[in-house]
């Protein structure tokens, strides 16, 4: 594979119910001590992982503005370099969508990097199977009930630097995201404040509780229902735009963000704090009224680059040994659907921040938008392996044995070579 690089708080008191960790998402550090080999180097490394679930549009987060085909594909609905708001450069073929100038500001000080024209090695598209994948680390759905995550932190050896005495697993049962899960030991939390669901997602986990929890899908469609009763009366079209993109507004999802993704840092910054966590994101199935440079993903996109800003804060000083990973279960198409939106597809990007990176770059092997070019004639082809980019941050950041990535943490995977140059 060739690659071409642009240059240029508190715990609640109470265990959450399944409600809350599917609503919330959730946040769930898992506890590790210091690595022994980056103590040895000394290192003392965090790394956060940030799930986008509902598949982001990669092409409207990151536009190739100088692929020849990239206007006719997108029409007036494509970023460009002058448009309103303009598209922020990232080199001369890429440019990052204006709802993230922190991230931009972060790319310019060589602390970020873009991996585009990624994915898992999933290739159809289902929300629940995709997320599975990307979850487990392994290349079909359902196979294993442990996380790439947990496994990847089973393998460190440690030189007890960070103690996890008295760290436990909170029974949140079914709903814990399968990226932590496993035999390393995990703290769970979840923010004050939690998001509704939308209806899509309503709708989705409706249909997995009636196939492996027929109580609750009971009980979660009798609330449905009375949600309903009580609705403002707003158009499906117009909950899906950014006005009102939820209940509590904007507003509310970029608090939520900022809470979650804050409250890991914190926790990754104490001296005994965790060294690892995952933080997930609902809301990116955007099918009706996506927008791009303003709209839904953009107000969604502004949301992830306030929770970024505040995972620099909070970090401090450890700031400089910590990398963020912004994942994905998949794209989505590369035209725009007759409701303005998109449907589920397959290449996207993944977004890493941090300032132990060596960023400043786009990484990718540009594949072309060009009918041909496309996944099925209809989708961004993946050129780049994710878990070729989750194992170099692994090996390279936490030190992660290479031969591990490939036979336990990424079982059968060992044609993914790692990306090398990830980090400083």
């Amino acid at each position: 594979m060739t690659f071409r690089h642009h240059l240029p708080s508190h715990l609640p008191s109470h265990l959450p119910t399944r409600r809350e960790a599917l609503v919330g998402a959730g946040s769930l550090f898992a506890w590790s001590q210091m690595p022994r080999l980056a103590r040895a180097e000394g290192r003392d490394p965090r790394m956060l992982v940030i799930v986008l679930r509902g598949a982001l549009d990669g092409l409207g987060a990151v536009a190739p503005v100088g692929d020849p085909d990239w206007i006719g594909l997108r029409g007036d609905r494509a970023l460009v370099l002058d448009g309103k708001p303009p598209a922020l450069p990232l080199d001369s073929f890429f440019a990052l969508n204006p709802a993230m100038p922190n991230l931009h500001r972060l790319y310019q000080a060589q602390q970020a990097t873009i991996v585009h024209a990624t994915a898992t090695p999933y290739r159809e598209r289902s929300h629940f199977d995709g997320q599975d994948v990307l979850e487990s680390g392994i290349a079909r759905p359902g196979a294993v009930d442990t996380g790439w995550l947990n496994r990847a932190l089973a393998e460190l050896a440690s030189d007890g630097r960070v103690d996890p005495r008295g760290s436990r697993v909170l029974g949140v049962g079914s709903v814990t995201p399968l990226v932590v899960r496993g035999r390393a030991p995990v703290l769970s939390w979840v923010p004050q404040k939690l998001l509704p669901a939308n209806e899509d997602t309503q709708a989705r986990l409706l249909d997995l509780y009636k196939h492996t929890d027929p109580k609750l899908a009971v009980a979660l469609e009798a609330r449905m229902r009375l949600s309903a009763l009580g609705a403002t009366g707003l158009s499906d079209a117009a909950m899906a735009d950014g006005a009102a993109l939820s209940a509590p507004g904007i507003a509310g999802v970029r608090a939520y963000f900022a809470e979650a993704a804050g409250t890991a840092a914190r926790f990754l910054a104490k001296p005994d704090g965790p060294r690892v966590g995952a933080v997930g994101f609902i809301g990116w199935d955007t099918h009706i009224n996506e927008g791009a440079a303003s709209g839904q993903l953009a107000n969604l996109l502004g949301a992830l680059d306030g929770a970024l800003a505040a995972i620099e804060k909070n970090m401090g000083d450890d700031w400089r040994e910590t990398v963020v990973a912004v994942i994905t279960e998949f794209g989505r198409t590369a035209r725009i659907n007759g409701t303005n939106g998109t449907d589920h597809g397959t290449g996207t990007v993944a977004f890493l921040a941090g300032g132990a990176l060596r960023g400043g770059r786009v990484v990718a092997d540009w594949p072309g938008l060009k009918q041909a070019q496309l996944h099925e004639e209809r989708d961004l082809k993946p050129t780049t392996d994710l878990r070729a980019v989750l194992k170099g941050l692994l090996r390279d950041h936490l030190r992660v044995d290479e031969r591990a990535l490939a036979s336990t943490v990424f079982p059968d995977s060992i044609g993914v070579v790692p990306v090398a140059g990830l980090v400083g």
